[in-house]
C-alpha cells in the first residue's frame, strides 16, 4: 500500500537582493551570510524527515539552498535530488533587478490603485498582477499569465504524480515565494495573495489521486527546532 505523497515546498534562503529590497525574478543572487545560517538551521530541523526525492528550481539561490539543506539530512548523499526550470519565480522582465519599490509602485497605477497597500486591500487576482506586469515591462520578457500557470502546475503536480506513483513518501522542493503563493492560489482560489512568505519557510501540500490539499503555509517550526538543536550541539 502506497504512503501518502506529501510536499515540503521551501522559500529559498535570503539573499543579496532580498536584504537591500531589489526584485529578483529571474535574476539571481546568492544567499547573505545570514541567509545560510538559517538554511542550516532548517536543515537541521528537517534532517529526520524520510525525504525520498528532492527537487530545486534551476535558480542558484534555490540550487544553493537545497545543498546546504540535503548537506545537514542524515541521509543527504543518498536522496535523488534535480531542478527543475519550471518551478522558478515569476519573470518580472524589465524589473528584474530593479528596487522593490520600482515594481510595486507601478503596477498599482497600472491597475488604478493608489499604492500597493490599496491593491493588496482590494484583494486583485494573480491574472490581474500578471497582466500589469506585462504592461510595465519595456523588454517584452514578462511571462503571460496562462504561460505561468501551466508551469507552475505542471511543474509541481508532475513531482507529486511521479512519487505518488513510485509509493508515495515525501519530496523537498526549494522554489520561491510568489511561485509558491501563485501554486497555493491554483489549489484553493479563496486564498488570499501570499508574498509575504518567509525566506526558509514550509508550505506542506498532500498529494492523492491527482488532488492537492494544503497542510500547513509559511512553517518556520522547522528553522526553531534546528536552532534548537544547534544550541544542543
Amino acid at each position: 500500500m502506497n504512503k501518502p505523497t506529501t510536499l515540503y515546498i521551501i522559500r529559498h534562503g535570503k539573499t543579496m537582493f532580498n536584504t537591500i529590497g531589489r526584485t529578483q525574478g529571474w535574476s539571481d543572487t546568492p544567499l547573505t551570510k545570514e541567509g545560510e545560517e538559517v538554511i542550516h538551521y532548517l536543515g537541521l530541523g528537517l534532517k529526520e524527515v524520510d525525504f525520498k526525492e528532492a527537487y530545486s528550481s534551476d535558480s542558484g539561490r534555490a540550487m544553493q539552498t537545497a545543498r546546504i539543506i540535503l548537506q545537514e539530512h542524515q541521509k543527504g548523499a543518498a536522496i535523488p535530488y534535480g531542478t527543475d526550470s519550471r518551478i522558478r519565480e515569476w519573470c518580472f522582465g524589465s524589473l528584474d533587478g530593479g528596487y522593490d519599490g520600482e515594481l510595486w509602485g507601478v503596477v498599482p497605477r497600472i491597475l488604478a490603485f493608489n499604492n500597493y497597500e490599496d491593491m493588496m486591500t482590494n484583494r486583485i487576482s494573480y491574472k490581474e498582477l500578471a497582466n500589469a506586469i506585462i504592461a510595465a515591462d519595456t523588454a517584452n520578457w514578462a511571462e503571460p499569465y496562462e504561460k505561468i500557470r501551466e508551469r507552475v502546475w505542471s511543474g509541481f503536480e508532475d513531482m507529486a504524480h511521479r512519487r505518488e506513483q513510485n509509493g508515495g513518501g515525501n519530496v523537498m522542493i526549494v522554489s520561491h515565494g510568489l511561485t509558491i503563493s501563485f501554486l497555493l492560489s491554483l489549489i484553493d482560489t479563496s486564498l488570499p495573495m501570499q508574498i509575504g512568505l518567509e525566506n526558509g519557510s514550509v508550505t506542506k501540500l498532500t498529494y492523492e489521486n491527482g488532488q492537492f490539499t494544503i497542510d500547513t503555509v509559511n512553517d518556520t517550526q522547522y528553522i526553531d527546532n534546528g536552532r534548537a538543536i544547534s544550541l544542543e550541539r
